[in-house]
């Protein structure tokens, strides 16, 4: 889950006339009424929340709802989402029968239905934000006869309870706004289906979204890491009457919710800093992009660290090895051999560790019986395809079985639970061969390693002896250091100088195919057939040991299918070379801005690099067993392969960061011009959010076939960046399309992405989307919020934000290194 973060919240922005000064009362009863006209508002006790009448955004339109009183423009609740008000003349009552009946112009817009008949009631709004009827009667305040914690909106508050009362068939449910202007459920709801072992599905309309797994006695499976923390105490309750989740502030000074995001297809639990005086972002889901319901089809396994993510489980091969060959995973996985219980054969299970355990429509549980005969009743079904504990606290108890296709299965990041998954006694055969062959192999390890340190020993007491004797030094000083480097330093294959000249002809012109800052690029191809791009570090490179050093730390560790694989390095003599697989297309810059190769890369095309390009960012900052900041991101630095697939390339001046840290801060600013955030060029400071940034600039660069760089509009001043926004704000973003794509049969699509990328180029950090809300933006139809003004909106914002050009004419404490021809 994210840490506290800077994030751009949506909120619903009410407008200054919807909130009118309030009575200083918490209740109604039935000789009163809430006068929109009026302008009367309840407010709880502890002047926790509000109650009254407001107009969403510009939407003209009125509805009864509750807010935060001290926080300003939070909405949590709304009577009458469905059936606006068009005017001022809401009243809201209490009826002869206790109910509570909204009215327009004497015409019912909203009414409660009571639980039970009561002579005296009263409305009241209670400090938790709940709006509770009850009877003044009861001995027991807290015994309700209606309560709006029973209609969730958008916003589960501390104390509701979301799931079913199975006495009544009561399902509380979370349903997002259709827009910050409309509070009508959007169908993005968060829901508990009750299957016979129930779990929380993130829903779009009758389609799920996602699902986080059933509870098994400390967590929700596909959330292992909801774990107990400083701000939110947590439960899920099954009994006869209710199933249902709930949570509890551990802090009365601490103000947190969760929010259904339209814009973000997120659910979002927010929490309020008051020395800020901002809402942000605890935790978010989905997380990423094996979070995707089912991605990877029956019997798959999505593993979010491997390329491709999505593997089929141990005994299965994919159903349609050509379509899953080319990232269609729908059709899932069937078994390599069949099971054989009907054939007097003996089929066993074998035990994959660290999962969310697959979607539980179809199970049978029982929350007394043991492992053990978990494992025996499942056996002795030929239908059961799966089993594990129901309950994974202390020792584990319960027994849940699995029927037909396994579905939704991921694996974790942290913990998870075990999954004991059926297979043939054949293919259990060849797995004790494989665990006999690991343990005699491991005997013949443990009894070599003996040898090796007794020899080592030996070696070490001649090493000293002849230490003492030696008097040689190295013939220089980067001689000594060339070999630290590469036995200390570079953790990736070392290939030999001659091996590599070989390979491209000894540095032929012919072969080269790029230079950049790092050096010349040359294609070659490897004694066995494999082709290769070596990079070779020239010596009046801009780049040096410390880029090249860095490039081979980061990339060397890092797979995905969209980053650049890289193969080996060399270190030989006095030249540092980096072998890359060779990608045949070259690099995204040759094909967009040319008139001619442009032509190729029509909108699907497009739009699939795009796609690929935030899936590898979300990687680097997110995903990967490292966060890595880019900070040069620019079309030069995508490569094509053979299929168009883009790959992100070029690591040499990219940053880790620790897994707490969010930003960082540098003296020395590099980059490329027209793709830096304005915080990284002006101040040094750098973050995932700059990263954000250029592709925001990338993405509005591939729409428009325009580079960022040297762009100027003949009737403006404005820069892409800016023109793009100008367009924007006049309606005619489709504009910006560039003029050598063909007919678009998808505009919508086209106008998403440019409001997406507008989003990213936001000039303040914290109001751009982090990369893995990029992906759910860019894959769904959800209204976005509307951006703010761009950083760099002119021409000139750059020279005339930063009064230096050169390192020479530094008036800051940032030395700057801008790349301003393009590398290839």
């Amino acid at each position: 889950m994210d840490t506290l973060c800077f994030s751009n919240i949506v909120v619903y922005v009410l407008l200054v006339a919807g909130f009118k000064a309030s009575m200083a009362v918490s209740s109604l009863r039935q000789s009163q009424n809430l006068s929109d006209a009026s302008g009367t508002t309840l407010v709880s006790q502890g002047g926790n929340f509000e109650l009254g009448f407001f107009t969403p955004g510009n939407s003209g339109k009125r509805y009864l709802g509750i807010w935060y009183k001290k926080i300003p423009q939070t909405v949590v609740w709304v009577a009458n989402n469905i059936n606006p008000i068009y005017d001022s003349s809401g009243v809201l009552t209490v009826n002869t029968t206790g109910n509570l009946v909204l009215t327009q112009n004497n015409t019912v817009v909203w009414y409660t239905s009571l639980t039970a008949s009561a002579q005296n009631t009263v409305a009241e709004l209670l400090d938790s934000g709940n709006f509770v009827v009850r009877d003044v009667d009861e001995a027991n305040p807290e015994v309700y006869l209606w309560q709006s914690f029973d209609f969730p909106s958008d916003t589960l508050l501390p104390g509701m309870k979301l799931g079913w009362d199975l006495k009544t068939r009561l399902n509380r449910k979370v349903t997002a706004w259709n827009s910050p202007d409309d509070p009508t459920p959007s169908g993005f709801s968060w829901e508990l289906l009750l299957h016979t072992y129930p779990e929380f599905f993130l829903m779009k309309g009758s389609d799920k979204f996602m699902r986080i797994g059933p509870w098994n006695g400390l967590y929700f499976s596909g959330v292992p890491d909801l774990k107990p923390n400083p701000i939110y105490d947590f439960n899920f309750i099954s009994t006869s009457d209710e199933v249902y989740y709930i949570y509890s502030l551990n802090n009365t000074s601490v103000i947190s919710r969760l929010m259904m995001n339209p814009t973000k297809s997120q659910d979002i639990r927010y929490v309020w800093v008051e020395a800020y005086k901002r809402w942000e972002i605890y935790q978010t889901l989905p997380k990423d992009y094996c979070d995707n319901y089912n991605l990877c089809g029956p019997n798959g396994n999505c593993i979010i660290s491997d390329s491709p993510v999505c593997q089929c489980l141990k005994g299965f091969q994919p159903k349609i090895p050509q379509a899953w060959n080319t990232m269609d995973w729908s059709g899932g996985c069937v078994r390599n051999e069949a099971l054989n219980c009907n054939n007097g054969s003996k089929d066993g299970f074998i035990r994959l560790s660290g999962l969310k355990v697959p979607e539980t429509k179809h199970t049978w549980i029982d929350q007394t019986m043991s492992l053990a005969r978990c494992r025996d009743k499942c056996l002795s079904n030929c239908s059961c395809m799966a089993y594990t504990s129901s309950n994974i606290s202390g020792a584990g108890s319960g027994c849940v079985m699995w029927f037909g296709d396994l579905i939704d299965i991921r694996k974790s990041a942290s913990d998870g639970q075990d999954l004991f998954i059926r297979m043939a006694a054949s293919e259990l055969d060849e797995e004790r061969g494989s665990k006999k062959k690991l343990a005699i192999t491991i005997v013949s390890i443990l009894g070599a390693i003996s040898v090796v340190l007794l020899l080592g020993f030996c070696c070490c007491i001649y090493q000293a002896q002849r230490k003492r004797k030696k008097t040689d030094k190295p013939d220089t000083i980067e001689e000594d250091q060339n070999r630290g480097e590469s036995e200390d330093d570079l953790d990736l294959p070392l290939i030999d100088f001659s091996t590599i000249v070989i390979a491209i002809n000894n540095f032929s012109s012919e072969n080269k195919i790029g230079e950049g800052g790092f050096g010349p690029v040359y294609r070659g191809k490897l004694a066995h057939g494999q082709e290769i791009a070596v990079k070779r570090l020239s010596g009046s490179s801009r780049q040096g040991i410390t880029e090249f050093k860095n490039e081979v730390k980061l990339i060397a560790k890092l797979q995905h299918r969209n980053l650049v694989k890289l193969l080996g390095c060399c270190t030989q003599r006095d030249d540092r070379m980096l072998v890359y697989e060779y990608m045949p297309n070259g690099s995204l810059d040759c094909f967009i801005f040319d008139d001619t190769k442009g032509k190729v890369l029509n909108w699907s095309r497009r739009f699939h690099i795009v796609c690929g390009i935030a899936r590898g960012l979300v990687y680097l900052h997110q995903d990967s067993r490292l966060r890595i900041i880019h900070r040069d991101l620019k079309a030069s630095n995508i490569l094509l392969d053979d299929k168009l697939n883009p790959k992100i390339s070029d690591f040499g001046i990219a940053r880790i960061f620790g897994g707490d840290q969010t930003e960082g801060n540098t003296k020395r600013v590099v980059g490329t011009y027209g793709y830096m955030a304005p915080e990284y060029a002006i101040d040094g400071l750098f973050s995932v959010k700059s990263d954000v940034f250029s592709f925001g600039i990338l993405l509005l660069e591939i729409i428009s076939g325009k580079r960022s760089r040297g762009f100027y509009h003949p009737n403006h001043s404005l820069n892409l960046i800016g023109h793009a926004w100008n367009l924007w704000k006049e309606g005619r973003a489709l504009e910006l399309i560039d003029s050598s794509l063909e007919e678009i049969c998808n505009l919508s699509k086209v106008r998403r992405c440019i409001h997406v990328g507008l989003l990213c180029v936001q000039h303040y950090p914290e109001d751009r989307p982090t990369m893995s809300s990029v992906v759910l933006m860019l894959g769904s139809e959800t209204e976005l919020a509307q951006p703010k003004a761009p950083g760099f909106y002119t021409k000139n914002d750059f020279t005339e934000t930063n009064s230096y050009t050169t390192p020479m004419e530094i008036n800051s404490t940032n030395e700057v290194t801008i790349t301003l021809l393009e590398a290839r």
